[in-house]
């Protein structure tokens, strides 16, 4: 399965939603970043989508967007095959 890396908040409702459903989808593991702990990785994050909310989600190295584009992407039966990508 490919490695989950997520940017979060702690109090994010959005960033609840979409780690519910990947753990629904058979994800055991999210490497979580909390971006209200080091602003430094908000920046980061920022560089990489060029997005300032969270959640922003990364199957693998495909950067998927927030918890509406991860829903969408559920929806369209194209996450599951990117989960399972190598």
């Amino acid at each position: 399965m490919n490695a989950v890396r997520m940017y979060t908040t702690q109090v994010c409702p959005y960033c609840l939603r979409a780690k519910a459903l990947l753990k629904q989808r058979g994800v055991d593991t999210i490497d979580e970043i909390r971006v209200d702990l080091d602003p430094a990785e908000r920046d980061r994050m920022i560089e990489l989508t060029g997005r300032r909310t969270v959640p922003q989600i990364f199957i693998g190295d495909t950067h998927v967007g927030g918890c509406d584009d991860l829903i969408e992407l559920d929806r369209s039966g194209s996450l599951a095959p990117l989960l399972q990508r190598s």
